[in-house]
């Protein structure tokens, strides 16, 4: 062994746990402090109900969890305004000529235009100034923004037997 490398060795090491708990081994060290030990560790005494969080771990992962769950809960206020039924039609970015059409029918919110689609789209087309492009443009602007439309109503065959 080369000589003035090593450190040195003692044999009458002190090692003082937080718990008050002293005994002495051999270490490189003159003193050694610990936090935990075999007499406190809940391991070994049997509590282990209790939680060691020596460096403030199970906080972190609390406050982690109460973030992450008020994301959550912000998200889905977010989605449920998004596609509140009181949103205006202004929002839709629809062209102003079928924007005013459904105004002037008394269509101002989203709500309002997805009652008169479950009566199918004839319905919305008798009105005053709506066309068949700017039904198309409304509809495809709101499955876009997630609102779920009405199927049309499929006419019932009669047959004549």
């Amino acid at each position: 062994m080369k000589k003035g490398i090593h450190p040195t060795f003692y044999f009458d090491a002190e090692v003082v746990c937080a718990c008050g708990n002293r005994w002495t081994t051999g270490s490189t060290r003159k003193s050694i402090r610990t936090e935990i030990c075999s007499n406190c560790h809940p391991f070994y005494t049997g509590e282990q109900a209790r939680i060691v969080d020596t460096e403030g771990q199970v906080d972190r992962f609390y406050r982690k969890l109460q973030a992450r769950q008020s994301f959550t809960e912000q998200k889905k206020a977010r989605d449920d305004e998004r596609t509140s039924p009181e949103r205006p039609m202004a929002d839709l970015g629809l062209n102003s000529r079928t924007l005013q059409a459904f105004i002037r029918n008394g269509i101002e919110t989203v709500g309002q235009f997805i009652d008169k689609l479950a009566e199918g789209d004839d319905a919305l087309l008798a009105l005053e100034g709506i066309g068949r492009k700017g039904l198309i443009d409304t509809k495809k602007s709101l499955r876009s923004m997630g609102y779920i439309l009405p199927e049309p109503a499929v006419a019932e065959e009669e047959s004549a037997e």
